[in-house]
């Protein structure tokens, strides 16, 4: 697990499998203006989810491979936890209970 938290740790990497969630191919710069990332990184984070059989490029584009559609599913009850922990914070201008 620790080997799949540093991939996904790394900058920008969930974003960009984020932004591929839909299932539609996106072009390497319509992938750069929705992670709003710059061309060297995106393109280092694409070799690198590539390599872990994350992402796979087509014709169209880049779009998530089996593995990566199971990640974003593995990830579902963390966005619930997250949804659930981010309503209980006190906004920052206020003090917590």
């Amino acid at each position: 697990i620790m080997v799949a938290l540093d991939l996904l740790g790394r900058r920008n990497a969930l974003r960009i499998l984020w932004e591929l969630r839909s299932g539609e191919p996106l072009t390497f710069r319509a992938l750069q203006d929705a992670a709003q990332t710059n061309p060297a990184l995106l393109n280092t984070r694409l070799t690198e989810l590539r390599a872990a059989a994350l992402v796979v490029h087509e014709g169209q584009g880049y779009q998530l491979s089996g593995h990566g559609q199971a990640l974003l599913q593995a990830l579902h009850p963390l966005a619930d936890w997250a949804t659930t922990w981010a309503a209980r914070q006190a906004p920052v201008d206020q003090p917590a209970d």
